[in-house]
């Protein structure tokens, strides 16, 4: 499953010369995983509620083309693969049709001690 997720960039996330800082983008990631998961009919706050947590264990990010102030521009998140105690997303970035940054994070479940636990079975299914 895919989710797209329309993004403005604000001044606060560009750089003196209107570019977008590149810590801008892991925060659009996170946005994008969020967004994947309320549209498959969940909720990352009810989880936390159910003690499942999910941290970042790994993130890549290739920049391709810069984004700027006030672009209109579209993340594609999808979530890749599924093992046991992990979920792999891949985004992608685009103005229009141009793409401009490609991504890829894998979070580990953990519970509030940060101790690794195995998905949930109602989360089994994300990555179809």
């Amino acid at each position: 499953m895919e989710n797209s997720l329309p993004i403005r960039v604000r001044y606060n996330e560009c750089d003196p010369m209107g570019v977008v800082h590149h810590a801008a983008y892991p925060v659009w990631f996170e946005m994008g995983r969020t967004e994947l998961l309320r549209a498959q009919g969940m909720q990352y706050k009810k989880l936390e509620e159910e003690n499942v947590f999910f941290v970042v264990s790994s993130l890549a990010v290739k920049y391709l083309a810069p984004a700027r102030y006030d672009d209109a521009l579209t993340l594609v998140t999808t979530c890749t693969q599924q093992k046991k105690v992990t979920l792999t997303h891949f985004y992608e970035l685009r103005r229009d049709d141009v793409v401009l940054t490609r991504g890829e994070t894998v979070i580990a479940c953990v519970d509030q001690n940060g101790n690794v636990q195995p998905i949930p079975d109602e989360l089994q299914s994300i990555s179809e």
